[in-house]
């Protein structure tokens, strides 16, 4: 209403109602841009609203669409190139440009909006993720303009993405790299999209190694493709191998330095795993509950697995006592209630071999408790259907053989049971860091535990018998 007392000449009015509007609030961006147009741009005014906007360029960019949609196309490109203004030379957000050009272009003002799109192509596309509907409008008169325009098609692929029309996002980033075959960006999110959507593992796999040889020092790329070699079977040696070329971003990432640790874990060089565990601060990051402190205890009870085939049982001690209190430099601290029976049976074994035969009792005696109901350990605070098998274990230690042969027992009804199940995840699910990239087939992994389970239920029996 300002905007158009304004456009009728009728100041008085209009500055009355900005006060009235400014007194309800004082954050009213447009009626301060209202207010300077209307004091013949007044320097204060300007500065106020510079002041409270605080240089953020999306604030100026929404209030500028509000312009452009009111159609006063004139004042929404005075509004961006304001913002514009406010930014860094060389990291200007690149909408505003696309914006700001398609502004210029309604307006009439045709060889402007061409320079400014020449700026929107060349800026950085960092921290770019365009999600207003206004911006679809905007890139694809862009890409009308310049058919080279290969960040817009970026850009325009990351927003269909975001609005889950995945087809037309993947044809925006294939023309992307169509037009620039190294720009890495749109590599890596047609690998999401061809192996989340289309479950097209070759050409995910393909797309992915294409943007990490475009850009070798990107860290967060390089763990992605060894999730995704992880996710196809690829072997712990070529694996280790490849993040063992890029040390410097293995030590830029806590998820991918942990990824480094265990697979020297699972090759066999647990002490270096466990050096690396310890000589690294880890901060928690979302997806990622409960790994480092799990990767943590299962290191030292590999150790000591070690030492008691070695019958090194004072050592083993050493290794399993180490395991039940985790150390700061861990990030996270020991749940509330957390079940440790693995730990407390290959700690009563490591007892029994020094002939402390009492401990080793009261060791297998808490590690037989527990719940002894079966369900998915879908999160990382849920317990995990093979501290039953433990139980059975210390159980069998006590001289408690049908109890033992109930749990075993109870893992194989269980597999067999849910072998079939359809599994699919709450609305609210956190801390699954296997699923946070690449997708899986819940019932297929849902398969894998159910004969976990029958073997180490059968594992069990045939420890009785053998």
């Amino acid at each position: 209403k300002v905007g158009i007392l304004r456009k009728l000449n009728r100041t008085e009015e209009a500055l009355v109602l900005c006060s009235e509007s400014l007194d309800a609030d004082p954050f009213n961006f447009g009626i301060l841009f209202e207010k300077y147009l209307l004091r013949n741009k007044n320097s204060g005014d300007l500065s106020v609203l510079k002041h409270l906007i605080r240089g953020n360029i999306h604030t100026y960019t929404e209030f500028a669409l509000d312009y452009a949609w009111a159609g006063f196309f004139t004042e929404a490109c005075e509004l961006i190139t304001l913002g514009i203004a406010e930014q860094q030379v060389n990291d200007v957000y690149p909408l505003a440009w696309y914006f700001k050009a398609w502004f210029e272009h309604q307006s009439g003002n045709v060889i402007q909006a061409s320079q400014s799109l020449e700026m929107a192509a060349c800026a950085g596309p960092h921290y770019c993720f365009p999600n207003q509907p206004e911006a679809v409008v905007a890139l694809e008169w862009a890409l009308n303009e310049n058919k080279t325009d290969y960040r817009a098609c970026y850009y325009l692929g990351n927003l269909w993405y975001h609005a889950k029309n995945y087809e037309e996002a993947i044809t925006c980033w294939e023309r992307s790299v169509a037009i620039n075959d190294g720009f890495p960006t749109p590599h890596r999110n047609l690998a999401l999209a061809y192996f989340n959507k289309r479950n097209d593992a070759d050409r995910a796999l393909a797309e992915l190694e294409k943007a990490f040889e475009s850009d070798p020092t990107d860290s967060r790329i390089l763990m992605e493709l060894d999730q995704l070699y992880k996710r196809l079977n690829r072997s712990p040696e070529s694996r280790l191998n490849l993040l063992q070329k890029y040390p410097s971003l293995v030590e830029d990432r806590d998820d991918l330095y942990l990824e480094s640790a265990a697979l020297y874990n699972l090759l066999g060089e647990s002490e270096k795993a466990y050096n690396l565990i310890m000589s690294r601060k880890f901060h928690p990051w979302e997806g990622g509950e409960g790994k480092v402190t799990g990767l943590y205890v299962h290191i030292l009870i590999t150790l000591a697995e070690k030492a008691i085939g070695k019958q090194k049982f004072e050592n083993a001690v050493g290794f399993l006592l180490k395991a039940r209190h985790y150390p700061v430099n861990l990030g996270e601290g020991k749940l509330y209630g957390a079940l440790e029976n693995e730990l407390l049976y290959w700690l009563g074994i490591s007892y029994e071999g020094l002939g402390l035969t009492e401990k080793a009792v009261s060791c297998w005696k808490e590690a037989s408790e527990g719940t002894n109901e079966i369900s998915r350990a879908m999160f990382y605070n849920d317990q995990k259907p093979e501290t039953v098998f433990y139980q059975g274990l210390s159980l069998r230690k006590l001289e408690m053989e049908d109890k033992a042969v109930s749990r075993f027992n109870m893992l194989i009804s269980y597999g067999r049971e849910h072998m079939d199940d359809t599994v699919k995840i709450d609305y609210f699910a956190v801390s699954l860091p296997d699923m946070l990239i690449w997708e899986d087939d819940l019932n297929a992994r849902n398969r894998q535990m159910c004969q976990n389970l029958i073997d180490l239920g059968n594992e069990g029996l045939q420890k009785r018998t053998g």
